[in-house]
C-alpha cells in the first residue's frame, strides 16, 4: 500500500490552477494553436485552455488534477505532487500568473564545493564515486547554492546541466539534497526539452532514463564495461524531443535502448517512444530494470529495500484476456465463420445492458477468426496462437486511455468500413479485409480492457464503502 500523503484544501486548489498549457510545455509537451485553446501534438482529441482540459474523442474534462491523473497514469497524491513541483518545491504558475515564466533560462549559482552532492549521491544513492566525479569533471554535475524568497535560509541542490550542440548550458533539472523524506526535483524553468542531462560517446547506441540518477546508476552497475563509448540520455520528465534532437546531432547514432521506469507511465512512454522511433526507421530495443527504477537495482544490490517495480493493469489484464480468447478462438471451426456472424455477434454486443465483458470477448474471438479465414483462403495460413500473439504486440495502452464505451464506437465504424465478401475481387482487397477484422478484433480488446478496468474500480469502491 502506497504511504499517505495528506494534503491542504489550499494546496489542491493551487495545483488545480496550474496552467496546463505551461505545464505541459515544462514537461517537453508539444501544443498546437487551435482556436483560443491549445491542442496536444501527442493526442490531437485533447484540448486545454488555462487550466481546464477537454478530450473531445472521450467527452470527459475537468481541471488540472485529474489532468494529470488521466494523461500520465498518477494517483491523486502524485498528481498533486507533480503539479505542485515537488513537496518542497515552487508551485508551476495559476493560469492568470504567466508573468514569471517570460524569464530567460539560466543556471541557479553554484556552491565552492560539491561536498553535499557528493555525499548524497554516493551514500544516499550508492552511485559510483568515479562515475560521480566524471560527470562533475565535464561540468554535467555541480552543487547550487540558492537563497530562499525571503532569504532567511540557503538551499544546496544537485543540479544536472544539459547543453546544446555549441556547449552552451540550455537545460538543468534540480536535485534537492534531503536524505529523509521525499526530495524536491523538477527543471529548471524555460529549460529547453531538447537538451536536457546527456552524454555522447562514440558508438552508435543511445541509452535513455527518465532520471539523471536512473543514468548515473546504470552506468555505475555495468561500470566495467566500457561504459564511456555509448550515449547516454535522460529525459527529465517523459518527454522524447531530447531523444530526437540527440539522434538530429550525432549520425553515428542508429540504435535507442529504451531504460524507462517500470511501472505504468515508463511502460507507457516506452511504447510511445518506441513507435514513434519505428515511424522514422530507427532501432529500438527495450532494457526494464527488476525493480521500480534503475536505483532501486542498484539499491537492491546492495541489499537494501528497494521499491518493487508496477505492472500496468490494462497489460496484466490484456494478458489474462488473451489467453481466454485463444481458448474460445481453438474451439471454433474458422472455415464455418461468415461475415454475417461478425455482423451480427456486433448486433448482440450493441444491445446487451449487462455482462458486455463476456460477449465482447466471443466477438474478438470471432473477428479473429475471420482474420484467420482470410488469410487461410490467401495461401497465407496463421494459428490461432500466431494471431493472438500478433494482436498482444500490437496493443499499445498509451492509446487507450478514453472510457470502454466511446471505444464500441470505433469498432462499429471499423467494421462498416470492411468490404462485404461479394464485393471483394482482387487478392489487395482479400488482404484489406483480413486487416479489417484484425483491426476490428484489437479495438474490441481494447474496450473490453477498459470495461474490466472499469469494473474492477467498482467493486473496489463498492468494498471501502462497505468498509
Amino acid at each position: 500500500m502506497g504511504t499517505y500523503i495528506h494534503f491542504t484544501d489550499e494546496q489542491k486548489q493551487r495545483a488545480n490552477s496550474v496552467d496546463l498549457a505551461i505545464f505541459l510545455k515544462m514537461q517537453g509537451e508539444t501544443l498546437l494553436p487551435s482556436g483560443r485553446e491549445k491542442r496536444l501534438q501527442s493526442n490531437h482529441s485533447i484540448t486545454v485552455r488555462g487550466n481546464e482540459w477537454f478530450d473531445h474523442a472521450t467527452k470527459e474534462g475537468g481541471l488540472a488534477i485529474d489532468f494529470v491523473q488521466n494523461y500520465y497514469g498518477k494517483s491523486f497524491p502524485d498528481a498533486v505532487t507533480m503539479l505542485l513541483n515537488g513537496e518542497q518545491g515552487v508551485p508551476y504558475a495559476k493560469a492568470e500568473d504567466r508573468d514569471i515564466f517570460r524569464k530567460p533560462f539560466a543556471l541557479p549559482p553554484s556552491n565552492n564545493d560539491m561536498r553535499r552532492v557528493f555525499a548524497y549521491l554516493i551514500k544516499h544513492r550508492l552511485i559510483d564515486r568515479e562515475v560521480v566525479s566524471f560527470f562533475a569533471r565535464e561540468k554535467l554535475i555541480y552543487e547550487s547554492k540558492e537563497p530562499s524568497v525571503d532569504g532567511s535560509k540557503e538551499y544546496h541542490n544537485a543540479i544536472f546541466v544539459g547543453y546544446d550542440e555549441n556547449g552552451v548550458p540550455r537545460h538543468a533539472h534540480k536535485r534537492g539534497l534531503y536524505t529523509e523524506g521525499k526530495g524536491f526535483k523538477g527543471n529548471i524553468d524555460n529549460s529547453n526539452p531538447c537538451y536536457s542531462f546527456h552524454y555522447m560517446g562514440i558508438s552508435d547506441r543511445l541509452y535513455v532514463f527518465e532520471a539523471p540518477i536512473d543514468l548515473l546508476s546504470f552506468i555505475t552497475v555495468h561500470k566495467n564495461s566500457d561504459w564511456k563509448k555509448h550515449s547516454y540520455l535522460a529525459l527529465c520528465g517523459i518527454s522524447e524531443q531530447s531523444i530526437f534532437k540527440s539522434i538530429e546531432n550525432n549520425a553515428e547514432l542508429a540504435h535507442v535502448v529504451l531504460c524507462l521506469d517500470h511501472d505504468s507511465a515508463g511502460i507507457e512512454a516506452s511504447e510511445k517512444i518506441e513507435d514513434m522511433l519505428a515511424e522514422r526507421n530507427l532501432y529500438c530495443s527495450r532494457l526494464v530494470p527488476c525493480f521500480k527504477d534503475w536505483n532501486e537495482d542498484l539499491k537492491a544490490a546492495h541489499n537494501s529495500t528497494a521499491i518493487p517495480a508496477e505492472e500496468h493493469p490494462q497489460h496484466q489484464f490484456k494478458n489474462e484476456l488473451c489467453e481466454e480468447i485463444l481458448l474460445i478462438v481453438k474451439d471454433m471451426n474458422t472455415t464455418h465463420i461468415e461475415y454475417s456472424d461478425g455482423e451480427q455477434i456486433l448486433k448482440q454486443v450493441r444491445n446487451l445492458n449487462e455482462h458486455p465483458a463476456e460477449a465482447m470477448k466471443l466477438a474478438t474471438a470471432v473477428f479473429l477468426c475471420l482474420a484467420m479465414r482470410e488469410h487461410g483462403q490467401m495461401g497465407n495460413p496463421i494459428t490461432a496462437e500466431e494471431i493472438i500473439q500478433s494482436m498482444s504486440e500490437q496493443f499499445r495502452a498509451y492509446l487507450n486511455r478514453s472510457r470502454w464505451d466511446p471505444k464500441l464506437t470505433e469498432v462499429f465504424e471499423l467494421f462498416s468500413k470492411i468490404e462485404k465478401p461479394a464485393r471483394i475481387i482482387d487478392e489487395t482487397e482479400k488482404m484489406n479485409c483480413a486487416y479489417g477484422y484484425f483491426g476490428v478484433a484489437l479495438e474490441l480488446l481494447k474496450a473490453t480492457i477498459k470495461l474490466e478496468l472499469h469494473e474492477q474500480k467498482q467493486v473496489q469502491a463498492t468494498v471501502l464503502k462497505m468498509a
